[in-house]
């Protein structure tokens, strides 16, 4: 049972920490302040530094005043936040309020009361401070690494200090790369180099930020008024809008600092962290004085462990994606994509399950992606207890539904202030460091722990499993294990359970809705599901025009979160419409009037299934898409769906030991932003109307994907993706991913395609030519060869050579053939000598394919040779050896009829 008045609390909080260097954005941008109004600000929340007695001094960190002059503008934005009922806060504007939600905020480096030492303790821990050194920090002047200053400077990217191996980043490394100033969108994920972007032009400078600042003020006033009732609703939504327009914004500018925290990214961790401080003390019912003191002082406080981490992890996705074993195959595309969403909604409902088990908001939840998400709550009895109770729902239900082959679970792990200290520069052992492998052995943990079935009340059968079939539904048709029900006629006679019919009510609803409401009782509509999720209904809607803004929902307490997720409208425009934003879609192929017209001429010839403008397209139809109309008719290449799968290399080393000075907003950043290259940018590259537009993404997040596709526009889409995430990483060698490619004709079925391309991705991490240890993976493994990623641009721009001179010199089909043969011999001239005689082989049928070309005299044969000899056996077989098969299967797969 929610505790609704404890939420709200928590969620002021939140609100507070959250903000508190809302000031650092509203100083850069020069918003508008009377010079006595900022002068009476300083006063307030600056420190104040002076050298000598009658020295008259200066106020340092003057982004607390302004922290205070912008949330008083934007109070008429915000929720109310002033009158009787302010728990834990005074009213915003009571006389003599230490304890107001403004003072809190913005007294983080002055702090006296209770709340302010929360705020600002979260402050020093989410930055890896030790106390003492947080005093220094307070009192040095601005200035990075970088040499400029809090308005000039612009954010270094994370990426582009990962070492694994050789000497770590520093201070003392020169950084060549920075994030433009600008809200976040696909082209504003990848960094530009700072020569010819970042300057010294402190107006310049100040005219960028301020351009934000107005878009930010803009975009503000976008969420629906309506919800400002509801408030860990609407902060649900400013969440999003706030980590949108100051995503790039770096948060620390003094103390010589390195600015590779964005503002976003140090909030939201002080965020979490105030909330789980407050609440810890607040629960134990602590005298407020006594743990403001305790904050204060140099005792053991730091060394209490206040904290609990909850991490919670999605295991059994595979099974989950590509269970199969029914009677039908029809509606395999729309069950797959549904599927796949359905996962990214089963992990924010158990999450969302867990925050408000505890009472806590949106904002305690410091990372989600890829079925995993971590959050941060107090160390309590009470806490422990309901996560308990929660992994019991959580367990219930995926016990009912999928019968144990999947579930999500919980594990915790209590921490201390202390815990999160950055150590020093490097420092293999520091605190923070140790933290980390701690999590990373509990999310292996986890896997282990599946339901608690080692324990002596766990359940070892289903009761009554036979009894809940109904024998005119039979099993289902989907899974062919679950009990079908005859409401759910998924066509042909056949039924589905409960929970594959949503499934594939849910693939549906992604080709006609860009939202999703969480409602704790179903609305009932068009695109509302059947199945509760946790306590959870699903609705999918449109636009909030043709539904209106579910005031009424939000004001009864019904409407537990909205989420957009729409795809952006361009590479610039900023990723925000209005709802609190989750990347948890991606591109779902469509019928449209342009393939209609291609249909008529016989490209999809053969394939009996309808379909009408907006459509989802089936595999069938995708797998022809890389076939092309030839001149003389007809039409060429073949009809295969190509899957590619991949992840990132050494992700956990590079969480561990990669950073060269971690911190909890390090950590959750460069979680974000490793996210967002395949959660934002890549449904972007495969937008519709793009080359990769017949790309079905089964799943992109986190740090892998699964992607179904055109044979060949899959490998180009593979190839594309390398170069993307290299520029992505700042072209940091260091941070790759592996991928393996698995063709196949269209009608396999989808579990037999992802078995098979898992394999084809173990062969690529396993490529290791020269037996370096650790092997150095950046592979692909494809048409059944593994080899680098650099070796196979090479070869599909062989491939495109091989196809030129095809057309130059018009090569036979049988011919080209004829070299797989002598790739084969080539491969394995060590098992038999003769095989050497390759190269022989190549000459002799070159030579005679050209003497029956008439009108070609002895000079010109020998040139054409002579060029064959070196694109082909030199610069293909020679040089590369069997892996020139996928030269060789790329250009004939495009030239079949």
């Amino acid at each position: 049972m929610i505790d609704q008045e404890m939420l709200n609390a928590s969620s002021r909080v939140a609100l507070s920490a959250l903000l508190h260097d809302l000031g650092k954005f509203a100083e850069r941008a020069r918003i508008d302040a009377a010079v006595e109004v900022l002068d009476a600000n300083k006063q307030l929340y600056c420190p104040h530094r002076k050298q000598h007695t009658d020295d008259p001094g200066y106020f340092t960190h003057v982004h607390a005043a302004y922290t205070a002059i912008a949330l008083d503008a934007l109070e008429r934005m915000f929720p109310e936040l002033k009158g009787e009922t302010m728990t834990p806060f005074a009213s915003w504007k009571s006389v003599g309020a230490d304890d107001s939600l403004i003072n809190a905020a913005a007294k983080h480096h002055k702090p006296e009361t209770f709340l302010q030492w929360v705020v600002a303790t979260a402050d020093r821990v989410a930055s890896g401070f030790e106390r003492s050194e947080f005093d220094r920090y307070n009192e040095a002047p601005e200035g990075t690494v970088t040499g400029k200053n809090h308005y000039t400077a612009r954010q270094l990217t994370l990426f582009e200090q990962v070492r694994l191996q050789g000497e770590k980043a520093s201070a003392k490394t020169d950084y060549k790369y920075r994030y433009r100033l600008g809200p976040l969108s696909p082209d504003n994920l990848f960094p530009v180099e700072a020569q010819g972007y970042e300057t010294n032009d402190k107006q310049a400078a100040q005219a960028e930020y301020r351009k934000l600042w107005d878009g930010f003020i803009e975009a503000l006033g976008l969420i629906p008024e309506s919800h400002r009732g509801s408030l860990p609703l609407w902060l649900d939504h400013f969440e999003t809008v706030w980590g949108v327009y100051t995503h790039a914004i770096p948060s620390a500018t003094a103390f010589g600092a390195r600015p590779d925290v964005s503002l976003y990214d140090h909030s939201r961790a002080v965020a979490a962290l105030a909330v789980a401080l407050w609440r810890y003390h607040a629960d134990r019912d602590d005298e407020p004085d006594s743990a403001a003191a305790d904050m204060r002082g140099r005792g053991e406080d730091w060394d209490t462990r206040k904290f609990l981490l909850i991490q919670g992890d999605f295991f059994g996705i595979q099974d989950f994606i590509f269970i199969s074993g029914g009677e039908t195959q029809k509606k395999a595309a729309k069950l797959m994509r549904g599927r796949s969403f359905y996962v990214s909604l089963l992990t924010e409902c158990a999450a969302l399950r867990v925050l408000e088990a505890l009472d806590v908001p949106a904002t305690s939840q410091v990372i989600n992606a890829a079925g995993k998400f971590l959050i941060v709550a107090p160390n309590t009895e009470e806490t422990a207890a309901k996560v308990r109770a929660v992994q019991a729902e959580l367990d219930q239900w995926f016990l009912e539904r999928t019968w144990g082959t999947s579930g999500i679970g919980l594990v915790s792990m209590p921490a201390s202030c202390n815990d999160f200290r950055q150590g020093r520069e490097g420092d293999a052992e520091s605190p923070f460091r140790q933290l980390m492998k701690r999590l990373f052995d509990q999310l292996e943990t986890v896997k282990l722990q599946r339901f608690s079935l080692c324990r002596d009340e766990a359940p070892a059968v289903f009761d009554d499993f036979l009894d809940s079939f109904d024998n005119e539904a039979g099993v289902c048709a989907v899974d062919g294990r679950s009990p079908a029900k005859r409401e759910n006629d998924i066509g042909g006679g056949s039924y589905a359970s409960d929970l594959a019919f949503d499934q594939i009510r849910t693939g549906e609803c992604l080709t006609r809705y860009e939202r999703v409401l969480i409602t704790r009782e179903s609305l009932g509509m068009d695109g509302s599901l059947r199945l509760p999720v946790f306590g959870y209904y699903i609705n999918f809607t449109a636009s909030e025009e043709i539904r209106g803004k579910f005031g009424r929902e939000a004001a009864t307490g019904n409407l537990r979160r909205a989420w957009d997720f729409a795809l952006p409208d361009s590479a610039e425009g900023a990723l925000w419409n209005g709802y609190a934003r989750r990347h948890i879609n991606a591109c779902v192929p469509r019928w449209d009037d342009s393939a209609d017209r291609e249909a008529g001429l016989g490209k999809y010839e053969g394939i009996d299934e309808s379909l009408s403008t907006g459509d989802a397209k089936t595999l069938n139809h995708i797998a022809c898409e890389d076939r092309r109309y030839r001149e003389n008719g007809g039409w060429k290449g073949i009809a295969a769906l190509m899957a590619l799968k991949g992840d990132v290399d050494n992700l956990g080393l590079v969480f561990q030991r990669g950073m060269g000075s971690p911190t909890f907003a390090r950590m959750a950043g460069l979680s974000r932003q490793i996210n967002a290259f395949f959660a934002i940018w890549l449904p972007w590259a495969c937008r519709p109307e793009e080359a990769y537009a017949n790309t079905y993404t089964v799943f992109a997040g986190g740090d892998d994907f699964f992607l179904i596709g055109p044979w060949h526009s899959q490998i180009r889409l593979a190839r594309h993706m390398r170069q993307a995430f290299s520029r992505y990483v700042a072209a940091n060698g260091e941070l790759h991913f592996s991928a393996g490619l698995s063709i196949t004709k269209p009608g396999m079925p989808v579990r037999q395609l992802a078995e098979m391309t898992e394999d084809a991705l173990e062969d690529a991490k396993a490529h290791n030519p020269q037996g370096v240890v650790p092997a150095p993976k950046n592979s692909v493994a494809c048409f059944g060869e593994s080899m680098s990623f650099e070796e196979f641009q090479t070869l599909l721009s062989r491939a495109e050579r091989l196809s030129e001179i095809t057309g130059d010199f018009a090569l036979s089909t049988g011919y080209v053939y004829g070299l797989l043969q002598l790739v084969d011999m080539a491969e394995r001239v060590g098992e038999n000598p003769e095989n050497a005689l390759w190269h022989s082989y190549f000459a002799y049928r070159t030579r005679r394919m050209l003497e029956r070309r008439k009108g070609m005299n002895e000079e010109q044969r020998r040139r054409v040779q002579n060029e064959l000899a070196d694109e082909i056996a030199a610069k293909g077989i020679e040089r590369h050896g069997g892996n020139y098969r996928v030269a060789l299967f790329t250009h004939l797969y495009q030239q079949r009829t």
